[in-house]
């Protein structure tokens, strides 16, 4: 990369993030869809607060309006929003998750150069600016996993964040289970202690054992890997290009069995980033609901590979741009992306591993 270009970057990525970020909002709050998924967020605070039940365990799709799905600690965060109105809310989220995004990419352990050029991928990405629009938690995800992977040797701040990654979402905690894979046992029982103490006062607070019963009984209503509209993973693209229910969800187990094991493989042989970072990717690829917007925590993988040199990975946040979104994206550049980067991340870190080639033998030259 050329001085010049090393100078503009920075302002090219600014420039970018800050106009397509801000014409994405104007069209959803315009067409009245700005703040769909956070309004499940503050549904659920205000019932919190008003003593009525979190969950309705009669949903039987994800997918609906106000639809909350999350562990029921997740609400003990939320409880601000439930006493500010509804507007109001939506924009201090918004803000709030914009600043959780730029704060996970500072965060990144990688260059400058690759952090400036993750920034201008997120300002392109279509995934990044849906769930800006949505009010979804992808920008706390991708905080929180850019943390661990910053502090995955400081088993306090490595703990937290796997905790209140299951508190968000349940599949983030995998963090704590890669902890344990790797000898990182104290995060693991820190994060474990957080997990336990979140859902003891949240079950005290919210109605008692019960909530738990209902969430579960919620979550096996609503997730079907295979028929849910709108869904990528795997089997429900699949499904979608017109295989049977059956083999649909056949290759759905299949995938998500090779999934858990490079989890577990590369914990066991890989780099502590690559492992790390896997499990990352496997977080929301072993998720039953694989929504288009889960693919900006890509943006992690992607930056470790950039840092590494594989500049060609470039393409794979790119082929879910709003560059592209113009021509359509079909469901199947999803699973592509995930399974593309898992891939690439393994093999640059076997590529890594290589001993270098010893030199050959010195030839002197004759007198």
């Amino acid at each position: 990369m050329n001085r010049r270009w090393a100078t503009l970057l920075p302002v090219f990525a600014i420039a970018t993030f800050a106009v397509v970020t801000l014409g994405i909002l104007s069209a959803a709050v315009n067409a009245g869809t700005f703040g769909y998924d956070f309004e499940a967020y503050r549904g659920a605070a205000t019932r919190a607060l008003a003593g009525q039940p979190l969950y309705d365990p009669s949903v039987g799709q994800a997918g609906g309006f106000a639809l909350f799905l999350y562990p029921p600690p997740f609400v003990l965060g939320m409880l601000p929003f439930g006493v500010l109105p509804a507007d109001l809310g939506s924009w201090v989220w918004l803000i709030l998750t914009v600043a959780m995004l730029v704060a996970g990419i500072w965060l990144l352990p990688v260059g400058a150069r690759v952090r400036w050029s993750i920034l201008l991928l997120a300002g392109l990405s279509w995934p990044v600016a849906y769930a800006f629009k949505l009010g979804q938690v992808g920008s706390l995800l991708l905080l929180l996993f850019s943390a661990g992977w910053r502090w995955q040797d400081r088993p306090g701040r490595l703990g937290l964040v796997g905790a209140i990654g299951a508190i968000v979402k349940i599949q983030p905690g995998i963090v704590l289970l890669w902890a344990l894979l790797t000898g990182r046992w104290r995060a693991a029982v820190i994060g474990s202690a957080v997990l336990v103490t979140a859902a003891v006062v949240s079950t005290l607070l919210f109605g008692g054992p019960g909530i738990w019963l209902d969430y579960i009984t919620l979550l096996r209503n609503v997730n079907d890997p295979i028929s849910t509209p709108h869904n990528f993973t795997v089997g429900a693209v699949a499904f979608q290009m017109g295989a049977s229910e059956a083999a649909a969800g056949a290759l759905q187990v299949a995938s998500s069995a090779v999934v858990a094991g490079l989890v577990v493989l590369t914990a066991l042989r890989s780099s502590a980033t690559t492992s790390y970072l896997v499990a990352v990717v496997g977080s929301q690829l072993l998720s039953p609901v694989l929504w288009d917007h889960y693919a900006m925590l890509l943006l992690l993988p992607i930056a470790a590979l950039l840092d590494r040199g594989w500049w060609w990975t470039v393409a794979i946040p790119l082929a879910t741009s709003v560059l592209v979104l113009p021509f359509g994206l079909p469901p199947i550049l999803y699973p592509v992306a995930f399974g593309l980067t898992l891939a690439a991340l393994i093999a640059s870190d076997r590529r890594a591993a290589r001993p270098a080639s010893a030199p050959g033998p010195v030839i002197a030259a004759a007198a």
